[in-house]
């Protein structure tokens, strides 16, 4: 089974690469969704978090504002959060790839966001897959998200490894900065030689 890792900064269109992928009949693990997930309501990382930072869980339930305040710009308590969820999403990917193992399929995609920044072993991957806009596009779509200010975007890009050096470390660029259909007849591309392989 072939394992391609998809990421790209804030902004330059991994979710219509995703989609694009899932449209084409590819299983997807989603590393933000599972983050997403471990952070609900019973989820498995809010006990932990709720430890490690007081105030951000009230009655089982996790304040994303609060953890946000507590960790943005504070590179210390963003390593102690990334200290329990990393593992716990590691595990969720792991059981993904046995499912998918398990039914045969010749190709699956890990959507992580964070690839090249959480220093994963880039030995896991068959291919590295990297979206890319041009920086205007990508802080139009960044501010044009509800509640997204231009200080939180530069936090966000600070922990980002820069958009040259992802693509200098991809096996693929998909360009997403022309159209949703030039990104997605890229996949497609991508894809069909894949299958054609």
């Amino acid at each position: 089974m072939k394992v391609w890792g998809l990421t790209g900064s804030i902004g330059m269109g991994k979710s219509t690469a995703a989609r694009s992928f899932r449209q084409l009949g590819i299983p997807v693990f989603d590393a933000d969704l599972a983050v997403h997930r471990l952070q609900a309501p019973g989820g498995r990382a809010v006990a932990p978090i709720g430890r490690a930072f007081p105030g951000t869980v009230t009655n089982g339930v996790l304040s994303r504002e609060a953890l946000r305040n507590a960790v943005l710009g504070k590179p210390a308590e963003l390593k102690r959060l990334e200290r329990i969820v990393h593992p716990l999403v590691r595990r969720e990917q792991e059981r993904f790839l046995a499912r998918a193992r398990g039914r045969g399929e010749s190709l699956v995609v890990l959507d992580i966001p964070l690839l090249f920044e959480t220093r994963r072993d880039l030995r896991e991957f068959d291919a590295i897959l990297v979206v890319s806009a041009p920086a205007a596009v990508q802080r139009a779509r960044v501010l044009g998200r509800g509640g997204m200010t231009e200080e939180r975007l530069a936090a966000i890009r600070a922990r980002q490894m820069p958009d040259a050096e992802k693509r200098r470390r991809a096996d693929v660029v998909i360009r997403t900065g022309l159209s949703r259909r030039h990104a997605q007849a890229a996949v497609k591309r991508l894809v069909g030689e894949h299958r054609d392989a």
